[in-house]
């Protein structure tokens, strides 16, 4: 641009459009970087709430704990009726069958009952 050019426009649109310019590329830079900003902190609050929330996150963690313990208690209580059933089915081997064992299962399956034993009818309503 001519020296002459530029006297006739200052003359014209006065200095403060130069002004303007610089103004606007610099509030484009700012609105750019604040743009920049904003979206990083979107992305950093996004997996900030999935890492507490989501389907991994600490409160799964701790409801998972939670059920950890009781299934562990089930186990235990598992464990020690199956063990009982093996210790009552070892007694009705025939290599060691317990009398009284056998007795007790005779009536229980055939519906027998011992002359001296006491009985008590529970009626079903």
């Amino acid at each position: 641009m001519t020296p002459l050019r530029l006297a006739v426009s200052e003359a014209l649109t006065g200095p403060s459009h130069r002004r303007f310019m610089v103004s606007r590329s610099r509030l484009i830079s700012l609105l750019t970087g604040l743009a920049l900003y904003t979206m990083a902190a979107m992305i950093v609050g996004y997996f900030g709430v999935n890492a507490y929330t989501g389907k991994y996150g600490l409160n799964a963690r701790q409801e998972l704990d939670q059920e950890i313990i009781a299934l562990t208690s089930e186990l235990a209580r598992l464990k020690a009726e199956r063990a009982e059933g093996e210790k009552r089915v070892a007694l009705l081997r025939s290599s060691g069958i317990d009398p009284d064992m056998l007795d007790e299962r005779v009536r229980y399956q055939l519906g027998y009952a011992n002359p001296r034993d006491l009985i008590h009818v529970i009626r079903q309503k």
